[in-house]
């Protein structure tokens, strides 16, 4: 039996199919970070102590030497 030379699948299923295994595999690598956080609670707790070090917050530092120039303070 001779094969179809006409590709069957259009390139939308293809793209549909190839953003579902990106997102498995994200899910996937999701998943595994926290069984690892789980088995290794204290490397969690360390960084969650670094993210609200300052007051709860977490502002990226350009924007809070900007607030600080605003507010007339010195950094």
């Amino acid at each position: 039996m001779a094969s179809n030379g006409k590709k069957k699948t259009t390139m939308a299923k293809l793209t549909r199919e190839t953003k579902l295994r990106e997102r498995r595999l994200d899910k996937q690598a999701k998943k595994d970070a926290r069984k690892r956080a789980a088995a290794d609670p204290s490397a969690h707790a360390v960084a969650l102590a670094d993210d609200t070090l300052d007051g709860g917050e977490h502002v990226p530092a350009g924007i809070a030497e900007e607030e600080s120039r605003e507010r007339g303070s010195n950094p």
